[in-house]
Order: C-alpha cells, then structure tokens, then sequence
C-alpha cells in the first residue's frame, strides 16, 4: 500500500508509535481490523466491539505476522500506534490514502436499493474499467475505510455504498470517500426514529454533496418525489427512472417474472434494449441508475447493455430459489416501508398462489404502528393470497389486513416458534413465497424452514 508507512500512519493518525524504531520507514501490505484475515506486514486495528475487544488480539495478530497494531493503548512488547480513537484513525488513514488515486469514485446513497445499484454500477463500469466495489455490507464507518484499504494500483474506477443512519455519518463517510459522482436511489421511510421524517432523511444523505467538488456529478432517482424537487450543488445533475423529463428513461417495460426483464433505455442521443436477468419491481429502476452513472463516465451503450446483462441478484435481496416444492423470493436481508411495498408488487405480478411472510420494520420512529399497517393494507389491495406476519409490530400489519376487509387468508405469529410448529399446514405445493423483515429479525432462518419442506 503505496505511502503507507509506519511514520506516514503516525503523523496522518496524530498518535504515537511505540515499538521497534527499524521498521518506521517500512510499508503495511494491508490494514484489517478482524484477526482472522491478518496477513503478513498489515496493520492490525484494534476496535473494541460489543462482544469483544480488539486490543485482547494484538498478540495473535502480531505473531501471525502483523507488522504493527493500530490501538487506543499501549501493549507493552508490541508494535503500536497509539491513538485516542481507533475507529477516527481509520477514517484518516482511508482518507489519506483514497486522495492517492485520481480514478472515478461513485457513491451509492440512498434508503432503498444501495445494494442492487452498487452491484449493477459496477457490472456497468467493469465494462471498461477495472472496478473495486464494496463487498457484502461493509457500508458503514468501519467497513468504507475497509473497502478503500483494498485499492490498488490497477483499480481504475471504485464503486462504494455508503450507508447512514443518523446525522453527521454521511460527512464523516465522504471525508473518505470523496466521489466524483454519487448515484442517490430513494429517499424513504428507514432510520426515522432519528432522522424524523423524509426531509429530515434527505438531509442526511446530501451531506455527502458537501464533501464533492463543484464539477462532480449527481445521478438522481427522477421518480422519487423527495428527490424530484431536490437540486444539488454540483455542476452535472442527471435524472432517471421511467418519469417524463428524465434524462436516462426505461420505456417499453415487460416483466417476465423470474426470468428478468426487457426495457428500453432511452436518453437525449440513443435507445437501446436491455434484458436484466433479475427478479423484481425495482430492477428496471437501478439499471437505469446505473446506467446514467455509466453514461456520465463515457460508456457506450454497447459496454452498459454488457454490464446489465452481466448482473447476477446478492443472496438475501430477492434472491430466487426453486426447492422442487415451492418458491422462495428470498428478501429477508433488510425492510422498510418502501422495500417492502416494493417486494410486495413484484410478487404480485408472479403467476400462482403469492404467500408473504413479513416481519417488524425496525427503526421507524412514531409513526411504526401506522407504517406497518399501512403494509398490510396494501398487502389485501394487490391480492396476495395468504399473508403471514410474525414479530411484535407485524401484528399491525396484520391490523391492516383485517382492516381491508379482505377474504384472503391472514395471518399473524407473535414468535418464529409458534409459527414453525404449524408452517407446513400453511404453505402448499408450488407457492411463490416472498421472505422480508429487517435485518435484526433474523428471517433467514424462516427461508432455512421453508427450504425443507416437502
């Protein structure tokens, strides 16, 4: 890692380094912050977790070839550089190192959709260049510095998702990241508790506009109604989506369920068929976003035609698996209320007999009661044949669909135990099963029953 000295560590960290004086002139190959993926000559960063503190792994990492440890305190035989926050440092250090590389830097913000954006942006650009991406959900303050820990020399365009929950953590993310473009998706019902209400949420994620230069540019979701009178302060702003006056435009959309779908991409100089080969409503949304990004850095339409096609769907967003049995539409990674809707629509276009397991939305403030009625609502209006809501909020989702009046079937389970015992009985040979509930639900473990059944 190019300047990446010990000393240069020291001085852009402000701590100070205790330990062998020889090895100050010598370069960290890597920096981790988990003890299980040290390799030779990184640095180690000592983080204190909720279950663990790193400090207790500086020994392990050491001899397991660390060059030296990044900690909040001294540990007396190793070497250390000792700073008042470990995590600050880090920042400062992925900071530093991110301005050595003068390449395209695209960041993904947004409520709903980071993810699938992320994924397509980057089959987009790895058409032409050679693109780093954030891997898995390193999203946050400790996994973006992590991601840009990973360029190298040869990368020629980065993509990284940048996800927020609270004010000032979107500052502090593009500190580091400083995009060229940022491609912002939605700005929805998710983190209200502290972000209060959707203007409050798109003040937090046009912090990042603060931290680009004038001549950078913005892609923005043209069918979003928060973002529709939202300009920001950069020189090149480009709208998508299926809306009117919408630079980048889909028309001429067919949905074929779970083999993809076909549109036409439309924009001031070409048109150009694209067929995406994954399931959901919001699909023909984020290729568009990806897309503009790619357009906005000089792709052709042939190398953004290449990459969409490319696209392959993460496992837990909306993630397809036929057991034999049934079919689960595995989307049980995160939930708020637009995802949700979201999911809800696509499973409705599906042929079939359409079960949804939903799950509490987690975070949502005052109005969660509401938010989740709303859902079931919603739920009854599209015609979705049995609803199956687990969790203590999903109750009201459940309210809703009584509320509707509707004769389909409903149902609600305030425990997973309690809804395991009887599953079976509820779900039937050949049923399209949608899985959706927040993170902290852990409805991974509903797909892991449903993938028995038989």
């Amino acid at each position: 890692m190019e300047a990446l000295t010990i000393s240069a560590l020291e001085s852009v960290t402000g701590g100070k380094y205790y330990g062998d004086p020889d090895i100050k002139s010598r370069e960290v190959t890597a920096i981790t912050s988990d003890s299980r993926t040290v390799t030779e000559g990184c640095l180690f960063a000592a983080i204190k977790g909720e279950r663990a503190d790193g400090f207790d792994y500086i020994p392990q990492a050491i001899d397991k070839g660390a060059l030296c440890a990044l900690s909040d305190r001294e540990a007396p035989g190793y070497n250390c550089i000792v700073a008042a926050d470990v995590q600050a440092a880090l920042r400062a250090i992925a900071g530093f190192y991110r301005k050595q590389f003068h390449i395209p830097f695209v960041g993904i913000v947004g409520s709903v959709g980071k993810t699938t954006s992320k994924e397509m942006t980057a089959a987009v650009l790895s058409q032409k260049f050679n693109t780093l991406k954030t891997e898995g959900n390193f999203n946050n303050e400790l996994g973006v510095p992590l991601t840009l820990f990973r360029l190298r020399p040869e990368h020629e365009a980065a993509v990284i998702e940048m996800g927020i929950s609270d004010f000032g953590e979107m500052t502090r993310l593009a500190e580091m990241v400083r995009p060229n473009v940022c491609l912002m998706t939605v700005i929805g019902q998710c983190h209200l508790e502290n972000l209060g209400d959707l203007q409050g949420v798109l003040k937090a994620k046009s912090e990042v506009f603060d931290l680009m230069s004038p001549d950078s540019a913005a892609v923005l979701n043209g069918d979003d109604e928060t973002l529709k009178g939202y300009t920001p302060p950069v020189a090149n702003i480009i709208r998508y989506g299926k809306s009117d006056g919408c630079e980048v435009r889909g028309e001429n959309i067919v949905c074929k369920g779970f083999e993809g779908t076909e549109f036409d991409i439309v924009t001031k100089d070409a048109r150009f068929p694209v067929t995406v080969h994954a399931y959901g409503e919001h699909i023909v949304t984020a290729a568009l976003g990806a897309a503009a990004v790619g357009l906005s850095l000089g792709l052709s339409p042939e190398e953004i035609t290449r990459g969409l096609e490319s696209y392959a769907q993460t496992g837990g967003r909306s993630n397809v698996i036929d057991t034999g049995y049934i079919t689960i539409i595995d989307d049980c990674y995160n939930a708020n209320p637009n995802s949700v809707a979201n999911a809800l629509r696509s499973l409705s276009c599906l042929p079939g007999r359409k079960v949804a397991i939903l799950g509490d939305m987690l975070e949502l403030g005052a109005e969660e009661k509401e938010l989740h009625r709303n859902i079931g609502l919603l739920s009854a209006k599209l015609g979705i044949d049995s609803l199956i809501c687990c969790g203590r909020l999903a109750e009201y989702i459940y309210k809703g669909h009584i509320a509707s009046g509707s004769p389909l079937e409903g149902w609600h389970f305030p425990m997973k135990d309690a809804f395991f015992s009887v599953l079976p009985s509820l779900i039937k040979e050949g049923d399209r099963v949608l899985v959706k509930a927040s993170h902290g639900e852990h409805f991974e473990e509903i797909v892991e029953e449903l993938k028995k059944l038989r």
